[in-house]
């Protein structure tokens, strides 16, 4: 059993495997289509949102605490991965929250902030703007800071304060998202 954990592949394979043994062993197949589109979006949510928030509370406030020796493991090692599966999972929630919305009929009804669909028309747009500044405000500013591109210290301090300023406010704004999200179907 230790070989399924000693991979990160093989443990992701093991978890889809127990999600079909459930579905189909308690016969909870029902809409996979639609089921299975709200279950990635629920999962590139997860990701997404997760990293944010690991950036904010737990990477950020953590820097000044590490001596300068260890830091280039931090800039060259663990932020470009980790930003790599943030902005992947942000385009990801986006595009399956679309398509979610495109299949239920509720696309432009929603995205107009019609009655009955604006709480989650509220969720989307709070989304797309914090996707927005993911793929061109935090990412670009961050490739300044961890040194991908070269550019002068002056800048990349520039590029790493405007970046942080900008993840903290998609941090802010993640709190109403996740709200309206959560809210819509559940008679918000």
């Amino acid at each position: 059993m230790s070989i399924i954990f000693q991979s990160l592949g093989r443990t992701v394979a093991a978890g889809v495997a127990l999600l079909v043994l459930i579905l189909f062993g308690a016969g909870l197949g029902g809409d996979l289509h639609l089921i299975g589109m709200r279950w990635l979006h629920a999962m590139a949510g997860v990701m997404w949102v997760g990293l944010l928030w690991y950036f904010n509370f737990v990477q950020i406030p953590s820097m000044p605490k590490i001596p300068d020796e260890q830091k280039p493991a931090i800039g060259k090692v663990i932020a470009p991965t980790a930003l790599f599966w943030f902005r992947w999972a942000a385009l990801a929630t986006v595009v399956t929250g679309l398509a979610i919305a495109f299949a239920a009929g509720y696309l432009v009804p929603a995205l107009t902030l019609t009655a009955g669909v604006r709480t989650i028309g509220i969720g989307m747009w709070l989304a797309l703007a914090m996707a927005f500044n993911v793929w061109f405000i935090i990412w670009p500013n961050q490739k300044k800071a961890l040194g991908i591109v070269q550019v002068e210290p002056a800048e990349k301090a520039a590029a790493a304060r405007f970046a942080m300023l900008t993840s903290r406010f998609n941090t802010m704004l993640s709190i109403p998202m996740l709200y309206c999200m959560i809210a819509q179907g559940n008679g918000g």
